[in-house]
């Protein structure tokens, strides 16, 4: 079964200084056909105006994601780290017992546009724990990069979450295919650009679910990026 979810369809929330896309339920946008996909709990896609951002504020028993698309993203937390998040990077943050941060953009000028992914955590009440990484625009050219998963395959940041993340860039003439075990689901979300997934077009924010299929098959890439999840039902 296939299920396309179009970009507009998506909850929307204009805050002046944050616009924000919300592909399930989340803040005052609530629909109980799209609370969660698995154990994937939140894609928010976020535009934060230069000079703004969000407080310092607390999470728990939460595997959490952001995915930079433009713009640099000043992180610091309760843990003590603090690092601004490029695009190209992909950073980890296990909330478990509890975690506090804050995310700016300190950017007199420019926009950041970012996915802020939550996963449902496969062990509650662990400590919390951070990681950042690089993954290279040619690790992901034409190729689903593992970048996130449970045990750190291939130098992916590590979380305590039943899923996998992949990342990928595509254009004319690339195309890849990712196997989904039997019982496992899978979440396609487009980015950017335009591309084709088990024959379906997808443009920017719109996405695919995917339930007994075999595969995840991406062709007809335009200027495309995407995120691939490999989720436990």
């Amino acid at each position: 079964m296939i299920e396309r979810r179009a970009s507009q369809d998506r909850g929307y929330a204009d805050h002046g200084w944050l616009k924000s896309f919300h592909s399930f339920s989340f803040a005052n946008y609530f629909d109980p056909a799209h609370v969660q996909f698995g154990n994937l709990r939140v894609i928010n896609e976020d535009w934060v105006a230069p000079g703004m951002g969000f407080g310092t504020h607390p999470h728990r028993d939460m595997e959490i994601v952001t995915y930079v698309l433009e713009g640099a993203l000043a992180h610091k937390d309760s843990l003590g780290n603090g690092a601004a998040i490029l695009p190209g990077e992909v950073q980890r943050m296990s909330a478990g017992t509890g975690i506090t941060h804050s995310e700016f953009n300190h950017s007199a000028s420019e926009t950041v546009h970012l996915l802020q992914i939550w996963i449902q955590p496969s062990e509650r009440g662990i400590s919390p724990g951070y990681e950042q990484k690089t993954f290279s625009a040619q690790e992901k050219r034409g190729h689903l990069r593992l970048v996130a998963s449970p045990d750190g395959a291939e130098g992916s940041v590590r979380f305590t979450a039943d899923a996998r993340l992949y990342a990928g860039l595509f254009d004319a003439g690339e195309s890849a295919q990712l196997p989904i075990k039997p019982g496992r689901l899978a979440y396609v979300h487009v980015a950017r650009g335009e591309l084709a997934v088990n024959g379906e077009h997808l443009k920017a924010g719109d996405a695919l679910k995917l339930v007994d299929e075999s595969a995840v098959v991406i062709s007809e890439g335009k200027a495309a990026e995407v995120l691939v999840f490999d989720l436990h039902p």
